[in-house]
């Protein structure tokens, strides 16, 4: 990948002009129009796509006229997802909405073709690091993935007396739910006893390895082994516990046994965690009302506010 261009402009619904080089802050792109303390703070566009749209508007398009600031070659854009980075020099980038809503008549470009590639194919990212960039340099691309590390814990699981099945059940009720979102799923899976010492070790590795998500199962009742909600709780920065709350009111009207349920919810740092029960029907319904909020709590957690 290399940038071919690096565009910028006074007011916000025109054309971005190409300039020799142009300096990323912590706020966008200096003297850019469309510089600030938001999460779309520079705009991509791939050749791939403008030369898609002059072939279909029979013109030639040139860099800027979409109001980009970057125009990028050797890569398309579409294919790009969420919190993806690009690494050109000393800029990094974090990729933090694909495409917009289109303008119309707001738009330069729309209102002499009568369309425009940027609602789209265009994406739009925030700088995590500073620096210049300028036609020719290169820009490496590294995809995001949403990784998720899923503990059980049982003795018995762990043993060998039996095998480990709300793990599993865990991880395709995951790839189920997100499958339209296209997202990168990375797992992981650990089976340990019901041991305190052990399930802390687990997590805390698991938030400094990055891990976006980490789901235990297993060791949320009353009885004498079962020591996850106490071992998770005191570890949280931030507690979440409107989740489970509702699951519990949910599913224990119908079946009181599931109000004896201690799961908790929580954040540390970026890392999101759940304690889900140890039965593979329980495990599911508990994850199939998490994974509605899970999107919007990573991008809480990431700072991107899409209101």
């Amino acid at each position: 990948m290399r940038i071919e261009s690096v565009n910028i402009s006074d007011e916000k619904g025109t054309v971005k002009k190409p300039v020799e080089s142009i300096r990323l802050t912590p706020t966008g792109v200096e003297n850019d129009a469309h510089a600030g303390s938001w999460h779309r703070q520079v705009s991509m566009l791939s050749t791939v796509s403008i030369e898609k749209f002059s072939a279909d508007a029979g013109r030639m398009v040139s860099p800027g006229e979409f109001a980009e600031n970057l125009t990028i070659s050797g890569f398309d854009l579409t294919e790009a997802r969420l919190l993806d980075h690009f690494q050109a020099g000393s800029v990094e980038l974090e990729l933090t909405q694909i495409g917009k809503k289109c303008h119309g008549s707001g738009c330069a470009i729309f209102n002499e073709v009568g369309t425009c590639v940027m609602p789209k194919e265009g994406v739009f990212c925030r700088v995590l690091s500073s620096g210049i960039l300028s036609p020719g340099d290169k820009i490496e691309y590294r995809p995001f993935s949403f990784s998720f590390r899923i503990i059980t814990l049982s003795d018995r699981a762990y043993s060998g007396e039996y095998e480990d099945l709300s793990g599993p059940a865990i991880e395709e009720c995951i790839k189920e739910t997100l499958d339209s979102k296209k997202w990168r799923l990375k797992f992981d899976r650990v089976i340990i006893p019901d041991e305190p010492g052990l399930l802390e070790k687990e997590i805390r590795s698991s938030v400094e390895d990055g891990y976006s998500v980490i789901f235990t199962t297993g060791g949320t009742g009353v009885g004498p082994r079962d020591i996850t909600p106490d071992t998770v709780k005191p570890m949280l920065q931030k507690e979440l516990p409107g989740i489970m709350e509702f699951i519990r009111c949910k599913y224990g009207e119908k079946f009181p046994n599931a109000l004896v349920s201690r799961s908790v919810a929580g954040t540390i740092g970026e890392t999101q965690l759940y304690t889900l029960p140890g039965s593979v029907k329980a495990a599911k319904e508990y994850c199939e009302e998490i994974l509605k909020t899970i999107e919007h709590t990573l991008f809480m957690l990431k700072s991107i506010n899409f209101h």
